[in-house]
């Protein structure tokens, strides 16, 4: 517990020193999108590839694969709950889609990826990751699709090229190339691993400095604890994990693998929601507000799961 704390302590630090920042107008919008894009095109692919070639050989990796069921499943279901919930509840048409997508799902990089690290240590990213390819995949197909039909623009399509493009990002090619180089048993020299290390060590404080530049552009009167955002509270952070525990006893994974899909189940809603919200002009205030708040509720649930588990 006392281990937990501290690291969601030192990464609360971090927040704090961003939203102060961004408050002396160190930060602005443009800036977040740089910080963006440093961390997802460049510092987490080579963070993923440098993980890989040194954590896993290629027997361990191959027998890696078969935990995707786990999160695969549970955000399946979650997504199930989450229209059974929004019916239950009455969800108003223009907010239905970004509910449902809310509900299932999660912060895997900007906030999984620290938090998991903090908590278990490097060996944890490659499990990080596992769960990261199911979210993505959902997100950037039903997450988006739903968003879709709350906004005034055209539709979404459920499977595109686009769609194909997104779910296939930067960390996931890097992830892919480590992949490859562990089967083909291809050892890359010092020089080029002591890079990534350097290069993929920005991540974690950048994806913190992040968050505190986006908490800072919400304004907390605005957050509200309706049915709505109670429920998806209630989604991010019991639902979701719980589902992954009951599926690792179903389907038997390894302890870390187990832990680390928890964490990333019980992560905040995910930080694009607002931004393909915007883009398809639905109500992005309201995505950007429970951003916000899943966010902050982050960082009392992660210590209490971390307690658990330990």
């Amino acid at each position: 517990m006392i281990l937990a704390v501290q690291s969601i302590l030192s990464m609360s630090i971090i927040i704090i020193l961003g939203y102060i920042l961004t408050s002396k107008n160190w930060f602005t919008e443009t800036t977040s999108d740089t910080l963006v894009k440093l961390v997802t095109q460049v510092s987490l692919p080579v963070l993923m590839l440098n993980n890989i070639v040194s954590n896993f050989d290629k027997g361990k990796l191959l027998n890696s694969f078969s935990g995707l069921v786990v999160p695969f499943s549970s955000i399946a279901l979650c997504y199930i709950i989450s229209i059974a919930i929004s019916k239950i509840i009455k969800v108003e048409k223009k907010h239905l889609g970004l509910f449902k997508s809310m509900f299932f799902n999660s912060n895997t990089i900007f906030m999984g990826l620290p938090i998991n690290i903090a908590l278990f240590g490097e060996k944890s990213v490659p499990y990080v990751l596992l769960y990261y390819i199911a979210n993505t995949t959902f997100f950037w197909t039903i997450g988006v699709y739903e968003i879709s039909k709350d906004g005034t623009t055209s539709k979404e399509s459920l499977f595109s090229k686009e769609t194909l493009k997104k779910v296939v990002s930067a960390p996931l090619i890097g992830y892919i190339v480590g992949v490859v180089l562990v089967i083909l048993n291809i050892k890359l020299p010092k020089f080029m691993i002591d890079t990534f290390a350097y290069l993929g060590s920005l991540a974690t404080p950048i994806a913190m400095i992040f968050i505190g530049i986006t908490i800072h552009s919400i304004k907390l009167k605005d957050i509200k604890f309706d049915r709505h955002a109670i429920f998806i509270l209630l989604g991010r952070f019991f639902i979701s994990p719980v589902l992954v525990i009951l599926l690792s006893y179903i389907f038997p994974i390894p302890s870390l693998m187990r832990n680390v899909f928890i964490i990333q189940a019980a992560m905040p809603v995910m930080t694009n929601t607002a931004i393909i919200a915007k883009s398809y002009e639905a109500d992005h205030e309201y995505a950007a507000i429970m951003i916000a708040l899943t966010t902050i509720a982050t960082l009392f649930v992660v210590p209490i799961y971390a307690a658990i588990m330990h």
